[in-house]
Formats: C-alpha cells, sequence, structure tokens
C-alpha cells in the first residue's frame, strides 16, 4: 500500500547499554545486514491494544523477510492528526509491553541470533534503570513521501544478582572474541565514527552515549 503525504511513520523502542569502561556491546542486526547495534528493539502491543490501534488509524510497517518477527510491533504509519493521541496511549503503558518485558524478549531473541543461546537464563530475571529518552522528530526522511517519529528508550541493567553480572560479563567478553562474528565492542569513538574496523555502526548507537545521533540511519532490509 502507498504511503500518504499526511501520514507519519512511528518507531517506539527500548535499547539497552551493557558495557565495559569505554567498551560498549553491540550485536548483528537482521534488519539491517553488515550493521551492529545495541541490543533492544521495537516494543510490541498485545491483542487488547488492536482496536485502539485500529481506531487511531495505524497501520503496521512490516518488511516482508522479517514479517513475523515483526508480528505486533509498534512500528507503523498513522494519519497525521493521530500522532498526538498515539503518544498519549503509548504513555498509558496500556496493553503494550513494558521496557522490562520488551529488552528480557529482546536480550533472549538477540542471544539465539547471535550465536549465544546459552546466555538466554541469565536474562530471565534481569531488571533496568532508565538512562535516557530520545524523542526524534517529527522530521522529512530524505526521499521517502513521510515524516518520521522516534522513540527511543535506552537502559542500563541493574547489577543486583550473579545472573545479570554473568550476562553482561560474558557479553563483553564475546564482543572482544573474534571468533564471535556477531558481537562487537564499540569505543565512543569508534561509535561517532560509524565503523569499528569493517563492521558498520547504527546511528542510534550514539544514544547509548549522548542524546544526539551524528548521522542518518541505515535503511532497514526491504
Amino acid at each position: 500500500m502507498a504511503v500518504g503525504r499526511r501520514e507519519v511513520r512511528v518507531s517506539f523502542a527500548a535499547l539497552v547499554r551493557i558495557r565495559d569502561d569505554d567498551r560498549h556491546v553491540l550485536l548483528h542486526s537482521p534488519s539491517r545486514p553488515g550493521s551492529f547495534s545495541p541490543p533492544g528493539g521495537v516494543y510490541k502491543s498485545f491483542a487488547p491494544a488492536a482496536r485502539i490501534l485500529e481506531g487511531l488509524g495505524f497501520r503496521a510497517d512490516r518488511a516482508d523477510p522479517l514479517a513475523d518477527d515483526m508480528r505486533s510491533d509498534l512500528r507503523g504509519f498513522l494519519p497525521a492528526p493521530s500522532l498526538a493521541g498515539f503518544q498519549r496511549w503509548f504513555a498509558t503503558g496500556a496493553y503494550r509491553e513494558d521496557a522490562t518485558e520488551c529488552l528480557r524478549r529482546e536480550l533472549a531473541e538477540e542471544l539465539v541470533e547471535s550465536g549465544l543461546p546459552h546466555l538466554v537464563p541469565d536474562t530471565f530475571g534481569a531488571d533496568f534503570e532508565h538512562v535516557r529518552t530520545v524523542v526524534e522528530g517529527p522530521y522529512q526522511v530524505p526521499g521517502k513521501p513521510f515524516r518520521q517519529v522516534r522513540r527511543l528508550e535506552v537502559y542500563e541493567p541493574v547489577m543486583n544478582g550473579p545472573a545479570i553480572a554473568r550476562l553482561c560479563r560474558s557479553l563483553v567478553e564475546a564482543g572482544m572474541d573474534e571468533t564471535v562474528p556477531d558481537a562487537i565492542c564499540a569505543t565512543t569513538e569508534q561509535i561517532g565514527h560509524g565503523r569499528s574496523g569493517t563492521a558498520l555502526i547504527g546511528a542510534h548507537s550514539a544514544y547509548l552515549v549522548s542524546g544526539r545521533r551524528p548521522r542518518l540511519e541505515l535503511p532497514m532490509l526491504r
């Protein structure tokens, strides 16, 4: 379906900052092959939200190769007048994941995708502390007939037990291990530059260290 000029694309996500000194853990992004980004992803809605989203005119944005994985994602298109209503609904927290649910799910999924399934049990009781929230837009997307709003919330793991400490330590070790191709550790300088060796770094990785990003985001797989 064609995107209308009066539509706004929305994408609301949570990211987790796992670091050791100035080394930040980034994982390979299946939606942007060849690039690495912080663990985390888009919030998902629950079934009772369907009527609310339908009333707002929400239309899901799904990349065909990853359509099943993106089911229920809060990523899609809205009529421009519905944006404020969508933001108000999101702020209530009703019928959607909270940050803990989102990040536990995303970590488990991404660990499997990154060849580290043995670490999944250490995510089960993880808790997270809010670092910052960045809202981008609405801004005109270059080459596209729509504006975009992205909300990205950054969290850190709460070190409240041996499991989460073990998980973070293991991820840093994996990021430093060249035999683990789907995990890297990137410095603040590398994140700002957008590359660590041959690995591209997603622009929103900059929100791990500040409230600004230096460049446009890489396009998603279509």
